[in-house]
């Protein structure tokens, strides 16, 4: 009930915003005759929203809205429809997937999946969890080492989750540590960690939805990873959720339904999760054959590899484009080229771990190529969504929707505010949606545009200000992935809960109230100040600070049953 509540309140946020926009001074002064059609261009990502919202599935939706938005170039005649349908798929999704730069994104994407598929079957993650769970002898130590391995598992929420939750549930059992707990520390470090680490199956996404948005901003055609590795000082909420995650783990201090659930676990009380319905998540756990040696290094080097190589990789593509006498560093990078060193690094990362399987003989190589395409299998999803995200960019391209936005908005609409815009909406999505991707997917191909554009029609285009479009971007990332934190039908809210086993309702919520004082500090030390002129470290300064006073007020130590 709370859910559908809370999806009729977005609709009609949605719908009001629409009729603000038509309301607006700009409109009401406009003598253009085709201004009042103009405004239908607003409608195919609006539809692509509500639907998804409504019915919880985000590739329909995306679709829907392609389809709109090829009817409406048709000037939405009624053969407009059909011939919308077709053009669809063979103008528009084509010509996403006929991109260079797109194609490199997805093989990067599908490579990264492969490698942690190889990593997962030979062993080598299981050795990190082995090394690292060595400490946990203690209920802090406990809550401390399964945040560790959050961080240790950082190149795929999937993975991350899974094994975190699976590997650590019988230690913090033994340390009477709450089940809602645990899934709390593996939810609350599994998706922020990928959002924001140089190399991780989020990456190719994200850079790819960018790097698409970016190209009508001259100088930053063609720097989809280099806007994206300039956006994670300004991913506020991911960063002070890891934050806040260490905080609570090393003060044992709880608040809110967490704290009773803590001390119910201190008292012996483990509360495993119901036997639920089969949830359609792509997270499935690929395990390490009986038997066979779990190394560290066999995760550690290909990781390592694919690390280094991005960097070597990006230094020779740079050498080789630089054109000027005695090239600093700074110049050489910024005229790498990102997308071959990514492929690089992702083929060496595949080829160096499987190396290492078939010359320990952990796994024959009909293992290891099947090991990779389970692994690659798990990005199939994310890629369809991202090519039908390519395609609706393109369709509002044509229809000319943020050019709309931005003369409607332009002038009205502060540039400092767009940030925590962006956020309660890409939170909002992301929520209803239960799908951060969906939710980046839907929202960055406007968001970049009409932020740039009003920064321009505001005179805030210089280098100066590039701090708000790195916000505005790291908004749409960082409110993504809170919707998709307090979202009950959420993938990776539910992994958690399973691999935790942890009832799927307590884990939402004795989470929602960190997830709520995360994102309100996020919001108020991080997006409105920082966007106003304040130095992105001093933002989250302030956030810690904040959050460490937070959880000093209202934690209370589980151990102690008299106070609150």
């Amino acid at each position: 009930m709370h859910n559908r509540t809370t999806t009729k309140n977005l609709i009609t946020a949605l719908l009001s915003l629409t009729l603000v926009t038509l309301a607006s001074p700009a409109i009401a002064a406009t003598d253009d005759p085709a201004f009042f059609g103009r405004w239908l261009s607003i409608l195919p990502p609006l539809i692509a929203i509500a639907f998804a919202l409504v019915f919880k599935r985000v590739i329909p939706a995306l679709f829907l809205g392609i389809w709109l938005g090829a009817w409406l170039i048709h000037d939405g005649t009624l053969t407009g429809i059909w011939s919308g349908l077709l053009d669809s798929f063979e103008i528009y999704v084509k010509a996403a997937l006929a991109d260079s730069d797109h194609a490199a994104v997805i093989l990067f994407s599908l490579m990264i999946g492969g490698m942690v598929g190889i990593v997962s079957r030979n062993g080598g993650m299981q050795g990190i969890v082995n090394r690292i769970v060595r400490w946990a002898d203690s209920a802090r130590h406990s809550c401390m080492t399964a945040a560790t391995m959050g961080l240790a598992i950082f190149f795929d929420d999937y993975a991350n989750t899974l094994v975190v939750g699976n590997a650590m549930r019988p230690v913090t059992d033994a340390m009477r540590v709450s089940r809602e707990k645990l899934a709390y520390i593996v939810d609350s470090t599994a998706a922020p960690v990928a959002c924001i680490a140089l190399i991780t199956t989020w990456v190719g996404y994200e850079v790819g939805l960018i790097d698409s948005a970016i190209g009508n901003i001259p100088s930053l055609s063609g720097q989809g990873y280099f806007v994206y590795l300039a956006t994670i000082p300004y991913s506020f909420y991911p960063i002070l959720s890891l934050a806040f995650v260490f905080m609570v783990a090393w003060s044992g201090r709880d608040y809110g339904p967490m704290l009773k659930a803590e001390r119910a676990a201190r008292a012996g009380e483990i509360h495993a999760g119901r036997p639920s319905r089969r949830h359609d998540t792509d997270g499935q756990e690929i395990e390490p054959d009986d038997g066979k040696p779990q190394r560290a290094i066999n995760a550690l080097l290909p990781i390592g590899v694919l690390v280094v190589s991005v960097v070597v990789g990006l230094y020779v593509t740079g050498s080789r484009a630089v054109d000027m006498p005695d090239p600093g560093l700074r110049d050489i990078i910024g005229s790498a080229d990102a997308y071959r060193s990514l492929m690089w690094a992702s083929l060496l990362g595949v080829l160096v771990a499987g190396a290492l399987s078939l010359s320990q003989r952990i796994l024959n190589l009909e293992q290891v190529v099947d090991a990779w395409y389970r692994g690659l299998r798990a990005m199939l999803k994310a890629i369809i969504i991202l090519v039908l995200a390519w395609s609706l960019g393109q369709v509002t391209d044509v229809l000319g929707t943020a050019d709309f936005l931005v003369s409607v908005l332009g002038d009205t609409l502060p540039a400092w505010l767009l940030p925590t815009l962006v956020f309660l909406i890409a939170a909002g999505t992301g929520f209803g949606t239960g799908s951060s991707w969906g939710a980046m997917a839907i929202l960055i191909p406007l968001t970049i545009p009409l932020t740039w554009a009003v920064m321009q029609s505001q005179g805030l285009a210089g280098p100066e200000h590039m701090h708000i479009l790195y916000s505005a971007i790291a908004s749409v990332l960082a409110g993504s992935v809170w919707g998709d934190h307090c979202s009950p039908i959420s993938d990776t809210t539910i992994l958690s809960s399973l691999s935790s086993g942890c009832d799927h309702v307590e884990h939402v919520r004795t989470q929602l109230p960190y997830a709520m004082t995360v994102g309100a500090v996020s919001i108020g030390a991080g997006s409105i100040p920082v966007a106003l002129g304040l130095p992105w470290w001093a933002g989250l300064g302030i956030g810690l600070l904040l959050l460490a006073g937070v959880l000093r007020l209202l934690g209370r130590d589980p151990e102690v049953t008299g106070d609150g």
